[in-house]
């Protein structure tokens, strides 16, 4: 063996008197493990075959009862290693340092260059031998079953027309079953019996194996549907939720801050349903991006000033979902992720063989992928049943792979070709998907009435708890202009300074406790944004305390085309200020929108709000009440299982002689007749009102134009011949493809397009040479969400 030199042996002894038990035992059992098993297995190592590792163990000559000794004997050893182990982790810098110095003698005279690369080596192809040496034992078992089953051991490979990918996928499993421990889990021992009992049992790439027994294993037991029953005490939801998060801590103060507001919510929709039936569903909610393996970075900034808003919406989910009634599970690990689903152990390339055990799931894209790793081949088939909590939104063209692949709309987020209305926003900004939301906090007339006397007319909150957010060039210009009328107050976290980003007349009061913050608002007449961040909670909270929001216009919109915040979002969303729900389904008194680089309109603004007496206000979609509505009516009417039937049917004609679309009253908008008989849908079809967009325009623009809302349900209703005839559309060819912004037509080419991909039906979509076919319906005051007949 090389001896170490001078300098070798002083490294050498400082990483003995340094060496922590656990190392000195990682290098014990590398070493010592690697020795035993070359001199006991002796011949069984072999390099014959070009290519093999010193250390490959044959698979043909190593026997069970053989190997069942050899790791006997290892385990053997393994103790003696543990007591040497333990008496040289006693050994004392100072006292025990002649031990050392002979230990580090012994050491360097049969020590190698690259010590700890070739240990790591060692360790790395023991751990390999122990897999080996169990799958090896696994295939001796599998061939005497083979055997007692009535086999001869020797499967041969099927070519049944029936089944023309069997062969490809068994020289697969020859090649790659040691990839996933999931195989071995299924039975797969590296014979041909296994890999044809595996593609033909679990999967279903080969014909059933003639000698196998089939009878069906018993059915097991299906308990009758369950009613769902509102509740009031959320205890048993607070257990649930757990501990050991900061994050998790936030939403459990939240959920009781809020329990009596949920209380009385519930109260109320149980007497406006009418104590009707609804169905328990079964629910697992699975929060991604709080797990440690997507990275939690949020968790550790809650305390510091960090983005609240995911999870205030993830604390308020939780709670209308138990509130509603429905047997909740809730993960926040992927190893409660893999429990609750029962996905076999390994990498996820083995699918579910069970029925899925959860009627719904509601996660987020985190979660989503992480689903995908473990579940498999399995998540195409289940992702019916998915619920994607999606804050800013994800738009059709995206949302499909192919055609987000060939027409440059794909994203890191974006293409997993689900239903667009499994997509859950946090406002109701992209009517493609549905609208989850969040709730506020809801005043008494009596605190509305202490609020509005106790109003400081001349007190400003700035909106935002992190320095970074007061980074923005040319505030000082407009924060100046804001400090001549009024005193201007931060909420800034900070640890032991104050932040030099924050002016020196601001008074800032550092990172405020939620009741210590809603005191402020309750006082201040104004609540300022600077631009970021996007669409949050705060300024509703601030409205609902009776603050108005002022807030920046953007010049040009911010999107994912120009900004980099909203770059790699599956959506091509145009922000027109920094919380637009605020400035569209607010607005004035309580939001004003202006530009900040224009001092005089900024100057004007705030003298305006000054004069400028508001009632505390909160939209009723963002009440406990109103979550509710949404969350029942969703759960209740939305199935993404069940495939729609085709439309118009094949007997159309005999069904409706006359047609389905008529002129509505008072109206150019087309709407369904009333005399004929409507399919199935949700929202209901007598909500529909059909129109045209203009070009460039989007079926979300035309139907705000109208006071309406655009519905992608109600699309495949009017995907046909019918409806471009009804509206007169002058069509000299008629053709059906992928393209996200069909149905449409083009007035200059007399050219009509249906579309030919439902994923692809899309509200959001424009194209400057298409006028489109857009379905639009009715909603119910201050629930956007829902139709008036919806609920």
């Amino acid at each position: 063996m090389i001896a170490l030199n001078t300098d070798g042996k002083i490294m050498v002894r400082r990483c003995l008197v340094t060496f922590k038990p656990f190392r000195i035992f990682v290098v014990g059992i590398g070493f010592f493990s690697l020795c035993f098993l070359m001199t006991s297995l002796g011949g069984q190592f072999s390099a014959k075959r070009l290519g093999d590792s010193p250390f490959t163990i044959r698979t043909e000559v190593l026997g069970g009862l053989e190997s069942r000794g050899v790791l006997r004997k290892i385990s053997d050893m393994l103790e003696v290693i543990l007591k040497r182990i333990d008496t040289l982790s006693k050994l004392g810098n100072a006292s025990d340092s002649r031990r050392l110095e002979e230990l580090s003698s012994a050491i360097s005279r049969f020590q190698p260059a690259g010590l700890v690369e070739r240990i790591q080596a060692i360790a790395q192809n023991v751990s390999n031998m122990a897999v080996r040496v169990e799958q090896i034992l696994q295939h001796s078992m599998a061939a005497g079953r083979a055997v007692r089953d009535g086999s001869s051991g020797q499967c041969e490979v099927p070519k049944d027309p029936r089944y023309p990918d069997c062969p490809s996928k068994v020289d697969w499993m020859r090649a790659r079953w040691t990839s996933d421990p999931c195989y071995a889990f299924y039975g797969v021992d590296g014979s041909d019996c296994s890999f044809l009992i595996y593609l033909s049992e679990v999967e279903w790439f080969c014909p059933p194996q003639t000698w196998r027994n089939h009878t069906k294993p018993p059915t097991p037991k299906t308990t009758g549907k369950r009613q769902a029953a509102f509740r009031t005490d959320i205890s048993s939801l607070l257990e649930q939720v757990g501990t050991g998060k900061e994050s998790l801590s936030f939403m459990k103060r939240r959920i009781r801050r809020l329990a009596s507001q949920w209380g009385t919510a519930a109260h109320r929709l149980d007497h406006k349903l009418r104590r009707r039936w609804r169905d328990q569903k079964k629910i697992l909610v699975h929060v991604g991006f709080l797990t440690e393996e997507s990275g939690d970075v949020f968790s550790p900034k809650v305390l510091k000033g960090g983005p609240l808003g995911e999870m205030v919406q993830w604390a308020d989910i939780l709670t209308a979902l138990y509130v509603l009634g429905h047997n909740l599970k809730i993960s926040i690990s992927v190893k409660e992720l893999q429990g609750f689903l029962g996905v076999p152990p390994g990498r996820g390339s083995c699918p579910l063989t069970g029925p899925l055990p959860f009627d719904l799931i509601y996660t987020d894209y985190h979660g989503l992928q992480q689903m995908k790793q473990h579940m498999g081949l399995s998540l195409k088939k289940h992702k019916c049943h998915i619920r994607v909590i999606d804050t800013f939104g994800t738009e059709p063209a995206y949302n499909h792979e192919e055609y987000a692949t060939l027409h440059g709309y794909r994203t890191n987020w974006g293409y997993w070709n689900l239903n667009s209305r499994q997509y859950m926003t946090m406002f109701p900004h992209t009517p493609d998907n549905s609208f989850m939301g969040f709730v506020s906090e809801e005043l008494n007339e009596t605190e509305k009435l202490n609020i509005q006397r106790n109003k400081v007319n001349n007190m400003a909150v700035v909106y935002g708890k992190e320095a970074s957010m007061w980074k923005l060039q040319g505030k000082e210009r407009f924060l100046q202009i804001l400090h001549r009328y009024m005193e201007v107050h931060g909420t800034v976290y900070y640890e032991t300074q104050r932040p030099p980003e924050v002016p020196a007349f601001v008074k800032n009061h550092g990172l405020l406790p939620q009741q210590e913050l809603q005191q402020l608002l309750r006082k201040a007449k104004l609540f300022i944004g600077f631009g970021f961040p996007y669409e949050g909670p705060a300024p509703l909270e601030a409205i609902a305390n009776g603050c108005i929001f002022l807030q920046p216009k953007f010049h040009p919109p911010h999107s994912s085309l120009n900004h980099e915040f909203f770059r790699g979002k599956p959506t091509s969303r145009e922000v027109s200020s920094q919380h637009p729900y605020a400035e569209q389904y607010i607005g004035r008194p309580h939001v004003m929108t202006v530009d900040f680089n224009n001092s005089q309109e900024f100057d004007a603004a705030v003298r305006e709000i000054m004069r400028t007496k508001v009632e505390p206000y909160l939209p009723y979609e963002y009440t406990c009440e109103g979550m509710l509505e949404r969350v029942h009516a969703y759960i209740q009417h939305q199935d993404f299982c069940a495939p729609d039937p085709s439309f118009p049917p094949a007997n159309a004609s005999k069904i409706w002689p006359s047609g389905h679309f008529v002129i509505l009253p008072n109206s150019t908008n087309l709407g369904w007749a009333p005399n004929v008989t409507a399919p199935p849908s949700w929202p209901p079809l007598s909500a529909l009102q059909l129109l045209v967009s203009e070009e460039g325009q989007s079926c979300v623009e035309a139907c705000q134009r109208g006071g309406l809302v655009c519905e992608p349900a109600f699309f495949r209703f009017i995907n046909n011949k019918e409806a471009l005839s009804r509206l007169e559309v002058q069509c000299e060819g008629i053709e059906a493809e992928m393209n996200h912004v069909f149905p449409a037509f083009s007035v200059v080419r007399r050219e009509c397009g249906l579309q030919k991909e439902p994923l692809l039906f899309s509200c959001a979509g424009f194209n400057t040479k298409y006028r489109r076919l857009c379905p639009c319906r009715d909603f119910r005051k201050g629930q956007v969400a829902l139709c008036r007949d919806c609920l």
